[in-house]
Protein backbone atom coordinates (compact mmCIF):
# COMPACT_ATOMS: atom_id res chain seq x y z
CA UNK A 1 0.00 0.00 0.00
CA UNK A 2 1.02 3.80 -0.55
CA UNK A 3 1.78 6.00 1.66
CA UNK A 4 -1.43 8.19 2.66
CA UNK A 5 -3.22 5.63 1.41
CA UNK A 6 -5.99 3.94 3.43
CA UNK A 7 -4.34 0.97 1.49
CA UNK A 8 -0.47 2.28 2.00
CA UNK A 9 0.98 1.95 -1.47
CA UNK A 10 0.85 4.56 -3.28
CA UNK A 11 -0.38 8.01 -3.29
CA UNK A 12 -2.13 9.73 -6.47
CA UNK A 13 0.26 11.73 -7.96
CA UNK A 14 -1.92 14.90 -8.02
CA UNK A 15 -1.88 14.63 -4.27
CA UNK A 16 1.74 13.83 -4.01
CA UNK A 17 4.29 16.63 -3.42
CA UNK A 18 6.87 16.20 -5.62
CA UNK A 19 9.60 14.28 -4.65
CA UNK A 20 13.35 15.81 -4.99
CA UNK A 21 15.24 13.82 -8.21
CA UNK A 22 17.13 11.85 -5.63
CA UNK A 23 13.86 10.57 -3.50
CA UNK A 24 12.77 9.92 -7.72
CA UNK A 25 15.29 7.84 -8.57
CA UNK A 26 15.54 5.94 -4.91
CA UNK A 27 11.75 5.38 -5.68
CA UNK A 28 12.01 4.74 -9.71
CA UNK A 29 14.81 2.27 -8.83
CA UNK A 30 12.48 0.64 -5.65
CA UNK A 31 9.59 -0.01 -7.95
CA UNK A 32 12.10 -2.14 -10.27
CA UNK A 33 12.61 -5.09 -7.75
CA UNK A 34 8.29 -4.94 -7.33
CA UNK A 35 5.95 -7.32 -9.15
CA UNK A 36 3.71 -5.30 -11.22
CA UNK A 37 0.37 -6.66 -11.96
CA UNK A 38 -0.28 -9.44 -14.14
CA UNK A 39 2.54 -11.32 -12.52
CA UNK A 40 1.83 -14.93 -12.05
CA UNK A 41 2.93 -14.39 -8.32
CA UNK A 42 0.45 -12.01 -7.18
CA UNK A 43 -2.30 -14.53 -7.99
CA UNK A 44 -0.74 -17.40 -6.14
CA UNK A 45 -1.58 -18.53 -2.47
CA UNK A 46 1.56 -18.12 -0.49
CA UNK A 47 3.34 -20.65 1.85
CA UNK A 48 4.04 -20.52 5.70
CA UNK A 49 7.66 -19.60 6.69
CA UNK A 50 9.09 -22.70 8.82
CA UNK A 51 12.50 -21.10 9.23
CA UNK A 52 12.95 -18.01 11.24
CA UNK A 53 16.88 -17.42 10.66
CA UNK A 54 19.25 -14.88 9.62
CA UNK A 55 18.01 -15.11 6.10
CA UNK A 56 14.63 -14.62 6.75
CA UNK A 57 15.71 -11.17 9.18
CA UNK A 58 17.96 -9.59 5.99
CA UNK A 59 14.82 -10.59 4.13
CA UNK A 60 12.42 -8.32 6.18
CA UNK A 61 15.15 -5.85 6.48
CA UNK A 62 15.53 -6.08 2.54
CA UNK A 63 11.41 -5.58 2.06
CA UNK A 64 11.24 -2.83 4.87
CA UNK A 65 13.86 -0.77 2.89
CA UNK A 66 11.88 -1.15 -0.81
CA UNK A 67 8.51 -0.07 0.75
CA UNK A 68 10.47 3.00 2.25
CA UNK A 69 12.29 3.79 -1.50
CA UNK A 70 9.03 3.07 -3.19
CA UNK A 71 6.62 5.56 -0.87
CA UNK A 72 4.99 2.92 0.47
CA UNK A 73 3.54 1.72 3.97
CA UNK A 74 3.22 -2.18 3.40
CA UNK A 75 4.99 -4.54 1.38
CA UNK A 76 3.96 -8.27 1.29
CA UNK A 77 6.64 -10.86 0.34
CA UNK A 78 4.68 -11.96 -3.02
CA UNK A 79 5.04 -8.48 -4.02
CA UNK A 80 9.53 -9.42 -4.16
CA UNK A 81 8.47 -12.62 -5.69
CA UNK A 82 9.06 -14.36 -2.18
CA UNK A 83 6.02 -16.78 -2.05
CA UNK A 84 6.07 -16.72 2.09
CA UNK A 85 3.57 -15.71 4.37
CA UNK A 86 5.08 -12.56 5.68
CA UNK A 87 4.63 -9.22 5.45
CA UNK A 88 6.12 -6.05 6.58
CA UNK A 89 4.55 -2.16 6.93
CA UNK A 90 4.94 0.96 8.85
CA UNK A 91 2.20 3.62 9.14
CA UNK A 92 4.10 6.72 9.57
CA UNK A 93 8.17 7.38 8.73
CA UNK A 94 10.67 7.04 11.57
CA UNK A 95 8.32 4.31 13.47
CA UNK A 96 9.52 1.03 14.17
CA UNK A 97 9.24 -1.38 11.16
CA UNK A 98 5.69 -3.87 11.73
CA UNK A 99 6.65 -7.21 10.64
CA UNK A 100 3.84 -10.06 10.58
CA UNK A 101 4.49 -13.20 9.98
CA UNK A 102 2.00 -16.26 8.79
CA UNK A 103 -1.14 -14.51 10.11
CA UNK A 104 -4.53 -15.56 10.96
CA UNK A 105 -7.21 -13.62 11.49
CA UNK A 106 -8.94 -14.36 14.62
CA UNK A 107 -11.28 -11.37 14.57
CA UNK A 108 -12.95 -8.91 12.41
CA UNK A 109 -15.19 -6.37 13.34
CA UNK A 110 -19.00 -6.26 11.71
CA UNK A 111 -18.34 -2.70 11.13
CA UNK A 112 -16.66 -1.91 7.89
CA UNK A 113 -15.93 0.90 5.75
CA UNK A 114 -15.21 2.13 2.46
CA UNK A 115 -11.82 3.60 1.41
CA UNK A 116 -9.28 4.57 -1.17
CA UNK A 117 -6.42 1.81 -1.50
CA UNK A 118 -3.34 2.03 -4.30
CA UNK A 119 -0.85 -0.93 -4.83
CA UNK A 120 2.34 -0.72 -5.44
CA UNK A 121 1.99 -3.55 -7.80
CA UNK A 122 -0.21 -1.56 -9.36
CA UNK A 123 0.89 1.94 -9.86
CA UNK A 124 -0.97 4.67 -10.41
CA UNK A 125 -4.37 3.13 -10.12
CA UNK A 126 -6.27 4.16 -7.04
CA UNK A 127 -9.88 2.09 -5.88
CA UNK A 128 -12.08 1.68 -3.17
CA UNK A 129 -12.09 -1.13 -1.30
CA UNK A 130 -14.49 -1.80 1.43
CA UNK A 131 -12.87 -3.18 4.76
CA UNK A 132 -13.64 -4.40 8.58
CA UNK A 133 -12.62 -1.19 10.74
CA UNK A 134 -11.05 -3.32 13.44
CA UNK A 135 -9.41 -7.01 13.66
CA UNK A 136 -7.21 -9.13 16.20
CA UNK A 137 -4.51 -10.93 13.90
CA UNK A 138 -2.47 -14.06 15.92
CA UNK A 139 1.10 -14.11 14.17
CA UNK A 140 5.16 -14.65 14.85
CA UNK A 141 7.64 -12.17 14.66
CA UNK A 142 10.69 -12.74 12.43
CA UNK A 143 12.04 -14.40 15.39
CA UNK A 144 9.29 -17.09 15.43
CA UNK A 145 7.81 -15.81 18.81
CA UNK A 146 3.89 -15.60 18.59
CA UNK A 147 1.95 -12.06 18.50
CA UNK A 148 -0.95 -11.00 18.97
CA UNK A 149 -1.90 -7.54 16.80
CA UNK A 150 -5.40 -5.63 17.57
CA UNK A 151 -5.78 -3.08 14.99
CA UNK A 152 -8.33 -0.07 13.93
CA UNK A 153 -8.66 1.55 10.99
CA UNK A 154 -5.76 2.55 9.12
CA UNK A 155 -3.77 0.09 10.29
CA UNK A 156 -6.52 -2.74 10.06
CA UNK A 157 -6.78 -1.54 6.80
CA UNK A 158 -3.43 -2.41 5.28
CA UNK A 159 -3.01 -5.00 7.83
CA UNK A 160 -6.25 -6.61 5.25
CA UNK A 161 -4.66 -5.43 1.90
CA UNK A 162 -1.28 -6.96 2.55
CA UNK A 163 -2.68 -10.14 3.92
CA UNK A 164 -4.75 -10.15 0.91
CA UNK A 165 -1.82 -10.49 -1.35
CA UNK A 166 -0.93 -13.60 0.93
CA UNK A 167 -3.66 -15.07 -0.50
CA UNK A 168 -3.20 -13.97 -4.14
CA UNK A 169 -6.25 -11.35 -3.74
CA UNK A 170 -5.34 -7.73 -5.36
CA UNK A 171 -7.61 -4.71 -4.97
CA UNK A 172 -8.94 -5.62 -8.13
CA UNK A 173 -10.61 -8.24 -7.01
CA UNK A 174 -12.48 -6.35 -4.35
CA UNK A 175 -12.90 -2.94 -6.23
CA UNK A 176 -16.84 -2.52 -7.79
CA UNK A 177 -17.00 -3.67 -10.98
CA UNK A 178 -16.98 0.42 -12.70
CA UNK A 179 -13.69 1.33 -10.68
CA UNK A 180 -12.06 -2.09 -11.75
CA UNK A 181 -12.81 -1.30 -15.71
CA UNK A 182 -11.50 2.09 -15.14
CA UNK A 183 -8.44 0.73 -13.78
CA UNK A 184 -8.28 -1.97 -15.98
CA UNK A 185 -8.48 1.28 -18.81
CA UNK A 186 -5.49 3.05 -16.68
CA UNK A 187 -3.26 -0.04 -16.89
CA UNK A 188 -4.15 -0.31 -20.66
CA UNK A 189 -2.60 3.07 -21.42
CA UNK A 190 0.26 3.33 -18.71
CA UNK A 191 1.29 0.52 -20.93
CA UNK A 192 1.03 1.65 -24.12
CA UNK A 193 2.91 4.67 -23.07
CA UNK A 194 5.48 2.58 -21.36
CA UNK A 195 5.76 0.98 -25.10
CA UNK A 196 6.45 4.23 -27.08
Amino acid sequence: MSDQQLDSEVEPAEERPALDPERAARRQAALRHIRQYGDPVLKAKALPVTTFDAALRKQVDTMGQLMDDSIGIGLAAPQVGITQRLFVYRLEPGTPLQVIVNPEVEWTSRDKEWGEEGCLSIPDVHVEVERHLHLRVRAQDAYGDEILVEASGLEARVIQHESDHLDGVLILDRTPRDQRKAAMRTLREAERSAAV
